[in-house]
């Protein structure tokens, strides 16, 4: 029996097509907009949503167009605009440090792999969709623990922390210190009696970056805190 076919229908261009596609592709982004939001990405849970509905929509307006309208046009006109345009989404995430290391790769690759997803499940290629969504899900939350483990002895979070008083600096390294993170490259400008300083960590475990988070927000004179990473 060919379990294929009871697809066929929902591949057609009908509501409840419609419906399901969308809402599928509402699901497949939160899943891997979640992972990226659990480590205080960038591009978090609704972004990804947003890109996925939206080029879901964007393949079907494809359709719509040719199936409904009969303007005889290209198919993949649209999805290749969505395509090339997720360069300019992407490059937001993308930060370059002043020891020139690359940041955010990971978050605009998975960007650009959420749209393609939404393109096909736009075009009803559930089975595409679906299989891409686990694999993303899977190089993000399993393979990324194996790279850490035993692929690099350490890891570099770029910490980004908005101050007042110079003074607080030293509590800052104390905390970095107290957790055995080790500063590789400090940054900070002042501007209306605020620092912001980018400072770059070399970590060896993980767990404990939302440790150092909370206690440096407990610092009286800190406003904010937040990981600008991978």
């Amino acid at each position: 029996m060919d379990y294929l076919s009871y697809l066929d229908y929902l591949r057609e261009f009908n509501l409840l097509s419609i419906f399901i596609r969308l809402v599928l592709a509402m699901v497949f982004g939160g899943l891997i907009g979640l992972e990226r939001e659990s480590k205080r990405r960038p591009a978090g849970f609704r972004t990804h949503i947003l890109i996925c509905v939206g080029s879901a929509l964007t393949t079907l307006t494809s359709q719509y167009l040719y199936l409904e309208l009969h303007m005889y046009t290209d198919l993949a006109r649209l999805g290749a605009q969505v395509v090339a345009g997720m360069g300019f989404i992407g490059a937001g995430t993308i930060i370059i440090t002043k020891r020139k290391d690359v940041k955010g790769l990971t978050t605009a690759a998975g960007l650009w792999t959420t749209a393609i997803i939404g393109l096909c499940l736009g075009a009803g290629y559930y089975e595409g969709g679906i299989a891409a969504t686990l694999a993303v899900l899977f190089v993000e939350l399993i393979l990324g623990k194996f790279e850490n483990k035993y692929i690099r002895k350490y890891t570099r979070e770029i910490f980004y922390i908005e101050f007042k008083k110079k003074g607080t600096v030293k509590d800052i390294s104390k905390i970095f210190d107290k957790n055995k993170m080790t500063i590789i490259d400090m940054e900070m400008n002042k501007a209306n009696k605020i620092t912001k300083a980018f400072v770059t960590i070399k970590v060896k475990n993980a767990k404990l970056i939302e440790t150092v988070i909370e206690e440096i927000s407990a610092i009286e004179n800190v406003d904010f805190i937040d990981t600008l990473t991978q």
